[in-house]
C-alpha cells in the first residue's frame, strides 16, 4: 500500500511539473497574471534571475499576510512565496501598504519601503526593512522614515537617478502632492540637509473625467532623455472606485514635471483607465523583459467578480509622440504576446 502511495504522489508531482512546464512554454497569454487579492504590485527582477511582486497586506487563512510575496520565471505565471515582513516593526501594527523593493548590488542588500500605522498614534508612517534574500525575511530600521497626518506618507517607490547617481525616494497622497527626496547614501534615512520636492498636485473638482482629485502610486522611469512619473488617482476602491493611471515627464528626476494634459491640452493624463471587464486599474509599477520591451504591472477590480479584490494584471508599454500608452487606453481583454525573456 505504501509504495502504490509513492507512486500516486510521484505521477501527481510529475504531472504538476509538465502543467507548469507548458504554462511557461506558451508563447501567449490573457489577463489576469494572478487571481487572487494583491494590490499595488511592485515587481523586480532580483539577483537570482527571478521576478518578485510584492503587495499590500491581505489575509490568507485567517492570517495577515503583512507584505505579499510572489516568484516568477516569466512575469505571468506567479507562485506565492509568503510574507516578507513576517515580523511586524515595533512602530506600527496595521496597513502594511504599497512596498517597494530595489536592490542595491555595491552592499548585496535588498532594501524595502513601505508603510504602516500604530494603534496607538494616528496617521500613517514611511519605513524601510533589509534582507540579502528578495523573499525576506525583511527585518525593519527600527524606526520610521518619516510620519505624518492621515494618508498623506504612503506609496514609497526608490530610484536611482542614472544621470547623477542620486539615491531618491518617491511617495505621496492623502489629498496632497506626490513628493521626491534624496535618500542617504545607506539608504535607511533621508540625505541629511535635503528637502522634499513636490511633483504633481491633486485638482479638485468633481468632474467625472478628473482622475487627480488625489494622486498617489508614484513610479518612475528613464526612457530617452525623459524620465516619465507613473501615478493614479483618485477612489482605488469600494463600490464608488474611479481610479486611473496617469502620467506625467521631466528631464530631469525631481522635475518640474508636466502632466499629459498640460502638454498635450487634454482633459485629464490618464493612460490607463476602465472598460467593461476591468475597473478601477492603476497604481502600477513597470519592469523590462530581455528585448528591452516595457510591460506595466497594476491591480484591478474584475467586474464580473468584483468581491475577489484588487488582482494583478500586466500590459504591454509602447511610445507615441514621447509619451507612454497602454493596449487601447484600457486592460487588455484577448490573449496577447508574452514578455520575451531567456
Amino acid at each position: 500500500m505504501k509504495n502504490y502511495l509513492k507512486l500516486f504522489f510521484l505521477v501527481l508531482a510529475l504531472n504538476s511539473y509538465k502543467i507548469e512546464a507548458q504554462k511557461i512554454n506558451e508563447t501567449t497569454f490573457q489577463n489576469p497574471v494572478y487571481k487572487s487579492d494583491f494590490a499595488d504590485p511592485t515587481v523586480i527582477k532580483a539577483a537570482d534571475g527571478f521576478f518578485y511582486a510584492y503587495g499590500t497586506n491581505t489575509n490568507v487563512d485567517g492570517k495577515t499576510i503583512h507584505i505579499q510575496t510572489l516568484k516568477s520565471k516569466d512575469l505571468v505565471n506567479w507562485i506565492f512565496v509568503g510574507d516578507a515582513l513576517p515580523e511586524k516593526p515595533n512602530w506600527a501594527d496595521k496597513d502594511f501598504w504599497a512596498p517597494h523593493v530595489l536592490y542595491d548590488a555595491k552592499l548585496k542588500t535588498y532594501f524595502l519601503y513601505y508603510s504602516g500605522e500604530s494603534d496607538s498614534k494616528e496617521g500613517k508612517c514611511l519605513g524601510v526593512a533589509v534582507s540579502k534574500s528578495p523573499s525576506g525575511p525583511f527585518v525593519d530600521k527600527g524606526e520610521p522614515l518619516l510620519c505624518g497626518n492621515s494618508f498623506i506618507n504612503i506609496d514609497p517607490m526608490a530610484f536611482d537617478d542614472p544621470k547623477t547617481g542620486k539615491k531618491l525616494l518617491y511617495w505621496g497622497s492623502g489629498f496632497e502632492g506626490l513628493k521626491v527626496q534624496e535618500l542617504s547614501e545607506d539608504r535607511l534615512s533621508f540625505k541629511v540637509g535635503s528637502l522634499p520636492k513636490i511633483l504633481v498636485n491633486p485638482i479638485r473638482n468633481n468632474d467625472p473625467a478628473n482622475y487627480q482629485n488625489l494622486v498617489e502610486g508614484s513610479w518612475v522611469t528613464y526612457h530617452d532623455g525623459f524620465y516619465y512619473l507613473y501615478y493614479s488617482g483618485d477612489n482605488c476602491c469600494g463600490d464608488k472606485a474611479h481610479y486611473a493611471v496617469m502620467i506625467a515627464r521631466s528631464k530631469t528626476a525631481d522635475g518640474p514635471f508636466e502632466t499629459l494634459a498640460e502638454a498635450e491640452r487634454k482633459e485629464n493624463s490618464v493612460i490607463l483607465s476602465k472598460n467593461k471587464k476591468w475597473i478601477a486599474p492603476g497604481h502600477n509599477s513597470v519592469v523590462t523583459d530581455d528585448k528591452g520591451q516595457e510591460w506595466i504591472v497594476y491591480h484591478a477590480i474584475d467586474a464580473d467578480s468584483p468581491k475577489s479584490g484588487r488582482i494583478v494584471l500586466i500590459d504591454k508599454i509602447t511610445y507615441k509622440n514621447g509619451w507612454p500608452t497602454i493596449n487601447f487606453g484600457s486592460p487588455s481583454v484577448v490573449k496577447i504576446s508574452k514578455p520575451i525573456l531567456k
